[in-house]
């Protein structure tokens, strides 16, 4: 290879090494004052019981587990500050199951999948200057979960498929905070 061919190649490989693309979750935009982040309690603005302390913890693990980021509770304690609030929490079935009727039963038909869409209002503010680090007031959540065929596991489904949304949903928040999608 030539001289000439060579500087090419060089600059080549340095413009598609330094295009921008990275790995979901390895970024961090935020500025490098914020060591502390407190999230005080998730608002609930549904009908949903509970669903707002479910996020909030979920949201403060996922923090600690992904980030080096110290996180608290009380919004003065904090170099920023996550406030979020559910604005809606819609769950549909997705997926059906038919059972053919029988000389005693009639065929019933039910739903073995549901689509579960959380809308949510969240920003991310520096405390000391008050600059808006990441706002959404659109910030949707969607998930499938599948429903158990065993009618007494159902009921005991409950929480822990609330724990898993929540799981779910703190994981895609932290990113979207951290990354500034």
């Amino acid at each position: 290879m030539n001289r000439a061919g060579r500087i090419l190649f060089l600059l080549a490989s340095t413009i598609a090494g330094g295009c921008g693309y990275h790995v979901a979750g390895r970024t961090d935009t935020l500025p490098t004052t914020i060591h502390v982040i407190a999230v005080p309690a998730i608002e609930n603005k549904t009908s949903s019981y509970r669903i707002e302390q479910r996020m909030t913890a979920a949201t403060i693990h996922e923090f600690l587990a992904r980030t080096n980021y110290k996180v608290v509770s009380s919004p003065e304690s904090g170099d920023a500050v996550l406030r979020g609030k559910v604005l809606s929490v819609e769950v549909v079935p997705l997926l059906f199951i038919t059972t053919n009727a029988t000389a005693t039963t009639p065929s019933t038909t039910r739903a073995t999948t549901m689509l579960v869409t959380m809308k949510c209002d969240v920003s991310l503010t520096e405390s000391t200057t008050q600059k808006v680090l990441y706002h959404s007031d659109n910030f949707v959540f969607r998930n499938e979960y599948e429903l158990s065929t065993d009618v007494k596991s159902f009921f005991e489904e409950q929480d822990p498929a609330l724990d898993r949304m929540a799981q779910d949903f703190a994981k895609r928040l932290v990113a979207a905070v951290t990354e500034n999608y």
